[in-house]
């Protein structure tokens, strides 16, 4: 295929950072300085091009994850702008799956913030090369050193300093650019470049330490620039460019530069530094996948000319086109109307309109080759994680991993016309976020949706009606607890029916373990000697999961279990699937009851920033709470607060903080675990279960 772009020349990148710092505004003022856009979106005025959604419009913040493409010195950079809200968290974790480099933006006021912790590990899990703009320098109380340090001490990072700001909060006028050794003064006018000026005098010692350090950083993990040193060679400012770009690419270093994107300052700069430093998908490793004929490991390049595969990593109902699945090519090309397999589902697909997304506006292209991240119409089988590729050499990349909902509430349609487009809306919605879901309650006669926390679903509930016209009534929220065993056991599950003809018959042997925290559920098949059939034991297997499902001691799913089946017996007439699925349900059931079960809940992070004066009734509140406080730390004359809590006490949290410090404290909360709950509050909740 003919490219517009080299290979070499792309730049996949998210903007990533805690809710606030700046985000969305940085993407703006690059889509406007590459002319992109010609007029400059901002979020406060509900203008933002990324912050499309009527709902993202009307709160001020990023909900979901928009991608555009522009270019810049001859490169074409496809930029993801994602939520900071931690209750969006899915948002950024697809997104990292699939991107190469991201710029994390930080606030120079508040520095590494409680989301800003999160997205940074989420990086470092997927290895994507980042470079760190610390945003609004021109705030009062904007600290570009505490920030740094920050940095290097809370996300343990190698801070790598391009640049210094010339000034500081209302005197910020400038950065120092240390690779090139010269400073750059930003004017008035906030749409003219940055003017190339001397190193004031003032700063030129600071200057030459900051450089000697960067050079010294840099010789620690870079051999050629540790020869350059060692010899006492004069090192360029492109000797300096490409090694920064080695260490970047090997995430053993971040490049850091500074500026306010809401006056234009330092957007320039960080564009440039995008295309020296971050990765294109040449620079990436061959993508890992497994062949589904012979089950080995294989690679795919990321080359046009080697077998096409492809992730999608988000689905997206658009009002006015219709199902948009967006993928990202790892390996080959793909043309509209191609036939391609989804070897997730192992169903064939072929590819409609293939669609260049600028936000919510799209243009049409014929063709798109590695490295193309690109949306496409048509594919009814694709959801999120699932792989496409050539029909002929089908391969299945790593899906993508997201956190279990840990917040439920029940919804009911208020008439009978909202009854019959409630499922049809709940199932567009499940389809375009993994961590919502959707559960009927038999018990009850409810409809119930699970999300990661209040905010979460209210975003939700508003696009049943603003975009799907459902008005909904919504129950009260309900924690997600879980269910789990502390001591291993062993117990047997018969199932054993007489009828007029066969009868049923499905018996076997397990023994359930509990697992570490966070494990999951896993099955062993230790059956010796042929004792039971390989479809007998799929089949108990089945059961001791659909088991889990519903719990045994309240109701809630089961999780953190080893389950072996070692042993059973079958007959030859009456054995079927459907007896032992039953017996490995019945066998589950009994081995948990026996098993010293307990009930788990979902504990929180809690990070709370506020005016010394309100510390002690904020931890008087905290540990009525059953909170668990980490750390007491102090920013400028506010305290930092950060606390472990269980869901449960945080509900209405906001208001009740409001009421303690006059207002003037902000927190920011999170899921970090679960946990075994007290015994006399899981007595409660059980109690409650059996009355129902």
């Amino acid at each position: 295929m003919s490219r517009s772009f080299p290979l070499d020349r792309i730049r996949n990148i998210a903007i990533i950072a805690h809710i606030d710092a700046g985000k969305t505004t940085v993407t703006e003022r690059i889509l406007y300085h590459t002319g992109r856009t010609y007029k400059i979106g901002e979020v406060d005025e509900g203008t933002a091009v990324m912050d499309w959604m009527d709902e993202e419009k009307r709160r001020g913040i990023t909900i979901t994850a928009a991608a555009t493409t522009c270019d810049w010195q001859e490169h074409r950079i496809n930029i993801i702008d994602t939520p900071g809200h931690v209750d969006f968290t899915a948002e950024v974790e697809r997104s990292l799956r699939v991107l190469d480099g991201g710029v994390v933006v930080f606030d120079a006021v508040a520095g590494v913030e409680a989301q800003s912790e999160t997205v940074w590990h989420q990086a470092d899990r997927y290895k994507v090369s980042r470079i760190c703009f610390i945003n609004k320098m021109d705030r009062v109380g904007a600290n570009f050193e505490r920030t740094v340090s920050m940095i290097e001490e809370m996300l343990r990072a190698k801070p790598l300093l391009v640049q210094l700001p010339l000034g500081s909060e209302a005197s910020f006028e400038g950065v120092i650019d240390l690779v090139e050794n010269k400073a750059w003064r930003f004017g008035a006018d906030l749409k003219e470049p940055p003017v190339e000026a001397a190193i004031p005098e003032s700063e030129q010692a600071r200057c030459a330490r900051a450089r000697q350090t960067l050079i010294e950083k840099l010789a620690e993990t870079d051999d050629q620039i540790l020869a350059l040193y060692l010899e006492g060679t004069t090192i360029t400012p492109e000797d300096l460019r490409q090694a920064l770009r080695r260490v970047t690419l090997a995430v053993k270093g971040v490049p850091v530069l500074c500026g306010s994107a809401l006056k234009n300052k330092g957007v320039r700069p960080l564009l440039d530094a995008i295309v020296h430093y971050l990765p294109s998908p040449e620079d990436m490793p061959p993508v890992r996948a497994i062949d589904t004929r012979v089950g080995g490991e294989v690679t795919r390049p990321p080359k046009d000319d080697a077998p096409f595969s492809a992730l999608a990593f988000k689905v997206v109902s658009d009002p006015f086109v219709g199902r948009l699945v967006y993928f990202r090519v790892y390996s080959g090309t793909v043309k509209v109307g191609a036939q391609v397999l989804n070897s997730t589902r192992g169903k064939r697909e072929r590819i409609g309109r293939l669609l260049q997304m600028h936000a919510n506006r799209r243009e049409e292209e014929e063709e798109v080759g590695a490295g193309a991240i690109i949306a496409t119409l048509g594919l009814k089988n694709t959801f999120t994680g699932d792989t496409l590729c050539h029909y002929s050499q089908p391969v299945l990349l790593e899906a993508i991993r997201f956190p279990e909902p840990v917040i439920a509430v029940a919804v009911e349609p208020r008439t009978r016309a909202d009854q019959d487009k409630l499922g049809g809306a709940l199932q567009k919605l499940t389809e375009e976020d993994p961590t919502f879901r959707v559960t009927y309650d038999q018990e009850a006669g409810q409809t119930v949706i699970s999300g990661m926390g209040e905010l979460h679903l209210e975003f939700l509930v508003s696009r049943l009606v603003s975009e799907f016209g459902v008005e909904a009534i919504i129950g009260r929220p309900k924690v997600s607890y879980k269910e789990t065993i502390t001591v291993p056991v062993e117990v047997e599950g018969k199932f054993i029916r007489q009828s007029g003809g066969h009868g049923q018959y499905g018996h076997v042997f397990i023994k359930l373990e509990p697992m570490e925290r966070g494990g999951g559920f896993q099955f062993v098949e230790r059956i010796k000697g042929g004792a039971l059939p390989k479809t007998y034991i799929r089949a108990a297997e089945v059961g001791i999961k659909e088991a889990m499902e519903t719990g045994v001691v309240a109701g809630y799913p089961i999780v953190d279990v080893k389950a072996t089946l070692y042993d059973g017996s079958y007959h030859e007439v009456d054995s079927s699937d459907i007896a032992f699925k039953m017996a490995g349900s019945m066998a589950l059931r009994n081995g948990v009851a026996k098993a010293k079960p307990v009930l788990l809940e979902p504990i929180m992070k809690l990070e709370i920033v506020a005016p010394d004066q309100f510390l002690g009734d904020i931890m008087g509140d905290l540990n009525s709470r059953r909170g668990h406080i980490e750390s007491v730390g102090a920013r400028d004359v506010m305290s930092v607060i950060r606390a472990l809590v269980p869901l449960a006490e945080t509900f209405g949290y906001a208001t009740n903080l409001r009421s303690l410090t006059q207002g003037r404290a902000a927190y920011s909360l999170e899921f970090h675990h679960y946990d075994e709950m007290p015994a006399e509050l899981a007595d409660q909740i059980t109690g409650k279960a059996m009355a129902r």
